[in-house]
């Protein structure tokens, strides 16, 4: 088979079979697509009430991915007399267009997750749904669940939780709102139009920097991974694109921790079980012990997330070409995150990445199940009803969710090396810098600068990690995702 032929992949086709190889249902079954067809018909009131606030005058903005439309939280922060600011993060009220036990509930109970292919998304909920009913786009008026929370010296003080119909004034996104908040970039368009907006996100980032701040302080993980996606010219994917952490993800970032926290609380006083979102303390400190030794610093002998993170922090600062690396080492030796059970009255096992004893998933329920179960579990707290999940029930949707989260980790990670191959398809012959990841008696691997791209490098020489080679791209195999280097 020619260079040519094999190049010719369809990607989308090949994601759906990756999909089903992994254990996913990627097609809504019919009873899924009645009960939209219903919801379309007859939709849920969306007005205020005794127990629903309207809030809709407020200066909410939603900040996601350029191309986002599942979009499940809004912010909105003011600043108080004593210098403190108060945070509303309002999350889409899914549970008000699905309930418990319908056709659309039980297939995502079954999936759990919408899994980010690249070049197609596969969601939880019908697109009717997620990309639109039940998404905070933009000026909507929205049924949801607000978080708030006061941040004082980068701590959250107090806190409470209610429904809320809101209004997004602004649909942001990322690389724009996160250029022009560190600088680099004149704001977008809808926030050069509007001093208060302008004001209103400034402010956002001031709380969330000092969360921020704190949260390190802590002991939680600076942590960096690599994420590509796609960048597509006439439906051909022409190049990819690393995305960069900035101002704005932390903010988000910051904001919805917080969130994760307060919820996780919220239940825990409210004495009912709920699901906790856990890294547990590391089994295999001893490597990254011995991993931070190589690198010429010394970690206690028990688990210190404090320590851990001042290291990578000045490893970071030290040689910033590796730190991703790094990252990803540390991530694998620390283990998955996973989904448990927490009763009341048992000691949660806590997030040892973030630091935090207390934390749940509640903030992407147009994405992800057990959010979806946390939001049913605090609607009913607030309307004084028993709990609509028994220990049982939430153990096995508990145990799902981590098993579908590894599973789309492995649907996205399949698909990132295929599409990486088409990308490098027309590019044979030519060279590249490139940093060696990897020298396994399995090969040696080599990842490219720009675009960013790993491979084998064929043909080694003893080369080690860290080492910088320029080396000559010569096949790709998008069907299996291969692609091969030799130096140049």
């Amino acid at each position: 088979m020619n260079q040519r032929h094999r190049n010719h992949i369809d990607l989308q086709a090949t994601a759906r079979q990756i999909m089903l190889e992994n254990g996913f249902e990627p097609d809504f079954p019919p009873e899924v697509h009645e009960q939209v067809a219903e919801i379309q018909r007859t939709p849920p009131q969306v007005t205020p009430s005794a127990d629903v606030r309207d809030l809709r005058s407020l200066l909410w903005s939603s900040i996601d991915n350029d191309t986002s439309r599942d979009l499940d939280q809004l912010e909105v922060a003011e600043k108080l007399n004593d210098g403190s600011i108060k945070v509303l993060v309002a999350i889409a009220d899914v549970d008000v267009f699905v309930p418990k036990d319908s056709p659309i509930d039980r297939h995502a109970e079954r999936e759990t997750t919408t899994v980010y292919t690249g070049v197609r998304n596969f969601p939880m909920l019908p697109e009717q749904l997620s990309t639109a009913a039940s998404s905070l786009l933009e000026n909507g008026d929205n049924l949801s669940v607000v978080t708030e929370y006061v941040v004082a010296d980068g701590e959250v003080t107090r806190h409470q939780i209610y429904r809320a119909l809101v209004r997004n004034k602004a649909q942001l996104a990322y690389n724009a709102v996160g250029a022009w908040l560190e600088g680099r970039g004149a704001p977008p368009p809808k926030v050069a139009a509007s001093r208060e907006l302008q004001a209103q996100l400034k402010l956002q980032d001031e709380a969330a920097q000092a969360l921020k701040s704190s949260r390190h302080r802590h002991g939680a993980l600076d942590i960096e991974t690599i994420e590509t996606h796609p960048v597509v010219l006439n439906e051909q994917i022409v190049d990819l694109e690393k995305q960069e952490k900035n101002r704005a993800t932390e903010l988000i970032e910051d904001f919805m921790i917080a969130a994760n926290g307060v919820m996780a609380v919220t239940l825990a006083d409210a004495k009912i079980s709920s699901i906790r979102r856990v890294v547990r303390t590391p089994e295999r400190w001893d490597r990254i012990v011995a991993l931070a030794d190589q690198h010429g610093a010394r970690l206690p002998a028990q688990p210190d997330s404090k320590a851990l993170n001042d290291f990578l922090g000045q490893q970071k600062k030290a040689d910033p070409d590796h730190f991703a690396d790094l990252s990803l080492a540390v991530i694998k030796l620390m283990g998955p995150g996973e989904y448990v059970v927490e009763r009341p009255g048992e000691p949660a096992p806590g997030h040892f990445g973030l630091a935090v004893q207390n934390y749940t998933h509640s903030t992407a329920p147009n994405r992800r199940f057990a959010d979806v179960v946390t939001q049913r579990l605090i609607k009913n707290v607030m309307a004084g009803k028993f709990t609509p999940y028994s220990d049982d029930d939430l153990s096995s949707v508990a145990r799902n969710c981590t098993e579908k989260e590894d599973a789309a980790r492995k649907v996205e990670r399949a698909m990132s090396k295929r599409i990486a191959a088409v990308t490098m398809s027309n590019r044979i012959g030519q060279t590249f810098d490139s940093i060696v990841t990897g020298a396994t008696p399995h090969g040696t691997f080599v990842r490219v600068l720009k675009p960013h791209v790993e491979g084998m490098l064929m043909h080694a020489r003893g080369e080690d990690v860290g080492d910088r080679l320029r080396v000559k791209l010569i096949n790709t195999d998008p069907e299996h995702g291969y692609i091969d280097f030799v130096r140049a």
